[in-house]
């Protein structure tokens, strides 16, 4: 008998006791009857998802849920996203992450240049590439406000920092350092001069929008490898997210990738759309994994109600009927999991255990309590290799 998995994933949910919602986290706020259902019916518990003395990113967060040691695998942010773009890198090959950004009063204002359309962005890197990019430098065109750049024929070993994890902090001090620092401090500093007085931004200084200041060069690394899911374990999957990352990882891994229009990266992705997509593709694969930007983005943004109203519509709009439907199947499990915490106080990712629910079949309820963090580290279940997750979910 086929056991069919569904995994959803609200990135950055996790958070820490906020003040204005009366000392209750912002997944404690939210109205989720379809998580706490999971929670109550199955088991929950706290994972540590991002390994002591890693950064709290995305990438390793994600890595570890799709039950691959980021130890083992992780070789930067950028190049798991070239993949997602189809961009061939030689084994020398440097690629960064290239976010356009907004700088005010020489500090960090916004990560995202105010979410900036990928039509506009797409304008911004083109002209990139054609001021600055040669046969060692190339631009490519990602979602939004990601992009990438890929060097030839250099040498790096530099520290770089995410620019979401630094809202309102001096760029002096998290400028790029080490070998080679000096080309991409040059690159920064000539994106300026080629953004200041760009059509785009007068037409967003017109309509009160943020401003796109500059690039930003960062989440280095070389070309990504990764074993396949099917062979680690035995099982076939499909994978449904806006963003480049979780797309770039995806296809490391073996999974397919399924499209949804109006899937943004945002608060106003289409929910509905995921969850449709995911009921059609248990027909298919034997698992499906979920992922939904928007909680981490309010996050990021500071903005403790959009964080909640994007978790109360994933609880809507993508657990509800991805659970109901589930149930349909003789076999079925289903997981609920943050990749990490991203705490609405500093805008910023923390490498704390999140919490996780799962629920289904020969999962025993142990203590029926609502979906939190802190009932989480109630149960007594803990999982301290984050990576070791999916291997209990699937076959505990």
């Amino acid at each position: 008998m086929t056991t069919k998995y569904a995994i959803i994933i609200p990135d950055g949910a996790a958070d820490e006791p906020i003040e204005r919602f009366g000392n209750k986290t912002v997944l404690e706020a939210a109205e989720t009857p379809n998580m706490d259902k999971i929670s109550t019916l199955g088991r929950q518990g706290i994972v540590r998802t991002v390994p002591i003395d890693m950064e709290p990113g995305s990438d390793v967060a994600q890595m570890s849920l799709l039950g691959y040691d980021p130890l083992r695998y992780y070789s930067g942010r950028a190049p798991i996203e070239a993949e997602a773009r189809n961009i061939k890198l030689s084994a020398t090959d440097w690629v960064f992450r290239c976010n356009l950004i907004t700088i005010a009063d020489g500090k960090m204002a916004d990560h995202s240049a105010g979410h900036i359309s990928t039509k506009e962005a797409g304008t911004l890197i083109e002209e990139l590439q054609s001021r600055l990019g040669d046969n060692q430098l190339c631009f490519y065109t990602g979602v939004s406000y990601r992009h990438l750049a890929v060097f030839k024929e250099r040498d790096f070993d530099v520290q770089t920092y995410p620019p979401h994890d630094y809202i309102g902090k001096p760029i002096e001090k998290i400028l790029p350092r080490g070998k080679g620092s000096e080309i991409l401090i040059d690159l920064m500093a000539r994106s300026q001069q080629l953004f200041r007085n760009h059509d785009i931004n007068q037409v967003r200084y017109d309509l009160g929008e943020n401003q796109v200041s500059s690039i930003w060069l960062w989440g280095q690394g070389k070309r990504a490898q990764m074993d396949s899911f099917e062979k680690k374990f035995g099982i076939r999957g499909a994978a449904i997210t806006a963003v480049d990352l979780v797309r770039g990882l995806s296809k490391l891994i073996g999974f397919d990738l399924i499209e949804v229009p109006g899937a943004t990266g945002f608060i106003d992705t289409n929910y509905q759309g995921k969850a449709s997509a995911a009921i059609e593709a248990l027909h298919k694969y034997d698992l499906v994994f979920v992922h939904i930007e928007a909680p981490d983005e309010a996050s990021h943004e500071g903005n403790a109600e959009l964080k909640k109203k994007a978790i109360e519509q994933i609880d809507k709009y993508i657990v509800g009927p991805v659970f109901e439907a589930l149930q349909n199947y003789k076999s079925w499990r289903i997981l609920i999991a943050p990749d990490h915490p991203t705490p609405v106080r500093n805008c910023a990712h923390s490498s704390e255990p999140v919490p996780f629910a799962m629920a289904g079949d020969n999962i025993k309820s142990v203590l029926p309590l609502t979906f939190s963090e802190a009932n989480a580290a109630k149960s007594g279940l803990k999982i301290n290799n984050g990576f070791e997750i999916m291997e209990y979910f699937l076959k505990s």
